[in-house]
C-alpha cells in the first residue's frame, strides 16, 4: 500500500465531517493509462444483510492492497445481526473505515453509530477516500438493499433511513467535487433491482460505467475475488473489471446454486444521452397515440420480463424489462416501431456486458418502471427527474385505461353466469365467453383455484396464466393440474400459495411463493418479516433448479435475502376469501415449519378424490377493469 505524509489524518479528519476538502482547480480525468486503481467499498451493514456484507469484505481481504489497489471500505455494523469476524477485527457494532490488506484490515476512523443513510457520511467516504490514495482509476461499490429507483440502503440503527435516488445523485456528485475527480471509473451497486433506466440515466454525470442487477440479487452478491484482476494488471479498464466481476458473480451463483434467476449487467454510462433522446421519442410517440396503442401496450406488460414480482400487486417492485418491452412494443404496433428499435438499439449500445439465467433469459440490462395499472402506481415516482419523459407516458397510458367506455368493459356472457367445466389429460379446463365488444382492449387472463371449506368459505392455493382467444370467438380457456404446492420440513407438511409463470419459449416455470418468517426469539409471534420464496424449475427435467428466500423490506419497497436462523419458523400464507367475500392472507398451518432453508422439501401432490374446488378464470383490460367466471367442482 502505497504511503503519503499526512494523508490518513486527512482521511479521518474529512470523514468524520470535522474539515471539508477543498477542491481542486481543475478536476482530473479519470482512466489514466497504466495507473493504478482506488477503490471504495461502502457497506451498509446495519441492516439483516450484515453476514453476507461481511463475507463480501472478507473476499476482498483475499485479494488485499497493494503497491497497485487501494481497498478501502466503510462499513457500519449492527448488534443484532451476529458477530461474524470481519477480517483480523472480529465483530463490532457501528462504522469502521478501513483499508482491506490481505487478511487484515487497518482502521483508519471509528464512525461509531453512524447513519449510513445520511448522504453527508457517503460524500465525505467519497471525497476523503479519494484525497488519501489518488489513483489513475477509482470504483464505489455501494452494497446494501437495492429497490430501483427509490434509492438504496436502509440504516436500521438510523430509523431505516437510506439513500433516495436523488441523495445519492447529490452524495456522490459532492463527494467527486470534494476531491477534486471529475468522475468515477466505475460505479456498482451490489444490490437488488439497480441496472434500471432511471438510475443510469440520473447517475450517468458521475461515472464512465455502472454494474447493477436487474433482478433480486441472492444474498452472497458479488465475488470480491474478482479484484485480483486489479493486482495482476494495474491498468485493466473498467469494462474489464466489469467483466471480472460479472464472471465472479456467475461463478460464485453457479456454486451456490442460485444461477438460474441472476442478473447482472455492465452500462456504458457515457451512451445514455442517446438511450434518453430514444426514450424520450418512444415515449412521445405512445402518448400522443395512447388511446389507439395502449391495448398493445396492456398485452405486451403482461407478458414482458419482470423483476421483484410478487402474488400481492402492492408488494411488487413493477420492474420490467425496457429492451423487451419497447421490442415487443414495435412489433405489435407497427406506427411506433421506429421508435421502439431506436430504444433497443441504443440499450444495445449501452450495454457493455451482461449475464443472466434460466429465469431471466433475454435480460436486455436496463429495467423501466411500470405498473400494469393506475392503481399500483407509486406517486414519488412523479418525482423522479429524466430525460426520457416516462412519467408523461404513463400519465397517457393511465388515462386512456380510465377512459375505456363502459359498454367496452370486459363481460362474461356465460348463461347463467356458470363457467363451463371438463376435465381432461390435462387436468381440470375452465372456460368462459366475455362479450367481443371488449376483446380489443384485454391485456391477459389468469385462472385462480381453491379448496371449498365447509362453511363456504375458499383457500386458494394458486394462480397461473390462462389464454384468450385472438380468433373472434370471445372464448377464455384456464387449465389446472390439480395438484396442490407443499412444504416440509421433515417433521410437518403445509399447503403453501403459488403464484406460476411459465416462459413458453424455454419451458422454465418460476414459481412466487409468499409467507412470514418467524424468528426463534419472536415467543409471543408478534412479529414478523413478510418472505417471498422463489423457486425456478427446469422445462425438460422439471427439477428444481433455484430456491431461494427474500424479505421483504416496508420502508423501501424492495427484498433482500432473508437470513433466517433453522430454530426460527416460517408459515406458507394463502389466499382466504370467506362466505361474505372479504379476502385476507392466512397461514396454512398454526405449527409452521421449521426455518432450516436448506432441508426445506418441496412437492406438487395430487389433490384428493372428492376435493371440493372452487375455480375462477379473470380476464382484465389494460385499465384494470375486470370480470370474473368461477365454478364448484369436484376432483374426480
Amino acid at each position: 500500500m502505497r504511503r503519503r505524509t499526512g494523508l490518513l489524518l486527512v482521511l479521518g479528519l474529512v470523514l468524520s465531517g470535522c474539515t471539508k476538502s477543498t477542491p481542486q482547480s481543475d478536476p482530473v480525468a479519470t482512466g489514466a493509462d497504466g495507473e493504478p486503481w482506488t477503490l471504495l467499498m461502502y457497506s451498509i451493514a446495519d441492516t439483516n444483510l450484515e453476514p453476507f456484507m461481511v463475507q463480501d469484505v472478507n473476499e476482498m481481504g483475499s485479494v488485499g492492497s497493494s503497491e497497485d489497489l487501494n481497498i478501502v471500505a466503510l462499513v457500519d455494523r449492527a448488534a443484532d445481526y451476529g458477530n461474524d469476524d470481519l477480517l483480523d477485527l472480529g465483530g463490532y457494532t457501528g462504522g469502521k473505515v478501513m483499508v482491506v490488506n490481505q487478511g487484515s484490515a487497518e482502521v483508519l476512523d471509528e464512525l461509531g453509530d453512524v447513519n449510513t443513510g445520511d448522504p453527508q457520511v457517503l460524500a465525505d467516504f467519497i471525497a476523503g477516500g479519494i484525497q488519501a490514495y489518488p489513483a489513475g482509476h477509482y470504483g464505489l461499490i455501494i452494497s446494501d438493499h437495492g429497490a430501483s429507483w427509490p434509492g438504496v440502503g436502509g440504516d436500521e440503527s438510523a430509523e431505516h433511513d437510506y439513500l433516495s435516488l436523488d441523495e445519492l445523485n447529490a452524495a456522490i456528485a459532492a463527494g467527486l467535487e470534494g476531491a477534486g475527480v471529475d468522475k468515477l471509473d466505475l460505479l456498482g451497486f451490489d444490490a437488488c433491482l439497480m441496472a434500471t433506466y432511471e438510475v443510469a440515466s440520473t447517475l450517468a454525470p458521475l461515472a464512465d460505467r455502472l454494474l447493477a442487477s436487474q433482478e433480486l440479487e441472492p444474498g452472497h452478491g458479488w465475488n470480491y475475488e474478482s479484484l485480483q484482476l486489479l493486482s495482476d494488471e494495474p491498468g485493466a479498464s473498467a469494462d474489464m473489471l466489469g467483466a471480472a466481476l460479472i464472471d465472479g458473480f456467475q461463478g460464485q451463483a453457479t456454486d451456490s446454486g442460485t444461477e438460474a434467476q441472476i442478473t447482472l449487467s455492465l452500462i456504458d454510462l457515457t451512451k445514455m444521452a442517446d438511450v434518453d433522446a430514444a426514450l424520450a421519442a418512444f415515449s412521445g410517440a405512445l402518448s400522443e397515440r395512447a388511446a389507439e396503442v395502449a391495448p398493445v401496450i396492456g398485452r405486451t406488460r403482461a407478458t414482458t420480463l419482470g423483476f421483484g414480482r410478487s402474488p400481492d400487486p402492492y408488494q411488487d417492485t413493477h420492474m420490467a424489462d425496457l429492451g423487451l418491452l419497447a421490442s415487443q412494443i414495435g412489433i405489435e404496433a407497427l406506427d411506433v416501431s421506429d421508435q421502439a428499435d431506436a430504444v433497443l438499439r441504443a440499450i444495445n449500445d449501452a450495454v457493455v456486458d451482461k449475464v443472466d439465467g434460466q429465469a431471466t433469459a433475454g435480460a436486455t440490462g436496463l429495467s423501466i418502471y411500470f405498473p400494469p395499472a393506475a392503481d399500483f402506481f407509486n406517486t414519488d415516482y412523479q418525482n423522479v427527474v429524466t430525460d426520457g419523459d416516462w412519467n408523461g407516458f404513463l400519465e397517457s397510458y393511465y388515462g386512456a385505461g380510465a377512459d375505456i367506455p363502459r359498454s367496452e368493459l370486459p363481460e362474461f356472457t356465460n348463461p347463467d353466469g356458470e363457467a363451463e367445466v371438463f376435465f381432461d389429460e390435462d387436468g381440470l379446463n375452465i372456460t368462459g365467453t366475455f362479450d367481443l365488444a371488449a376483446e380489443d382492449n384485454l391485456a391477459e387472463a389468469v385462472i385462480t383455484y381453491g379448496i371449498v371449506d365447509e362453511d363456504g368459505a375458499v383457500t386458494y392455493i394458486g394462480e397461473e396464466p390462462a389464454a384468450i382467444a385472438d380468433d373472434g370467438s370471445g372464448l377464455a380457456l384456464g387449465i389446472y393440474d390439480m395438484t396442490a404446492f407443499t412444504m416440509s420440513d421433515g417433521e410437518d407438511t403445509a399447503y403453501a400459495y403459488l403464484a406460476l409463470q411459465i416462459d413458453e419459449d424455454t419451458g422454465v416455470a418460476t414459481i412466487d411463493v409468499p409467507m412470514a418468517y418467524y424468528a426463534p426469539e419472536d415467543v409471543d409471534g408478534e412479529t414478523y418479516q413478510d418472505v417471498l420464496l422463489e423457486v425456478t424449475i427446469d422445462g425438460e427435467t422439471t427439477e428444481i433448479t433455484n430456491e431461494t428466500y427474500y424479505a421483504y423490506d416496508d420502508t423501501l419497497g424492495t427484498y433482500g435475502e432473508l437470513v433466517a436462523k433453522p430454530r426460527g419458523i416460517i408459515v406458507p400464507e394463502v389466499l382466504y376469501v370467506d362466505a361474505d367475500g372479504n379476502e385476507t392472507w392466512e397461514p396454512t398451518t398454526d405449527v409452521g415449519l421449521y426455518a432450516d432453508l436448506p432441508n426445506i422439501a418441496y412437492d406438487l401432490e395430487d389433490l384428493e378424490s372428492g376435493t371440493e374446488l372452487y375455480v375462477t378464470l379473470t380476464v382484465t383490460d389494460f385499465g384494470g377493469n375486470s370480470d370474473s367466471i368461477s365454478a364448484q367442482v369436484q376432483v374426480p
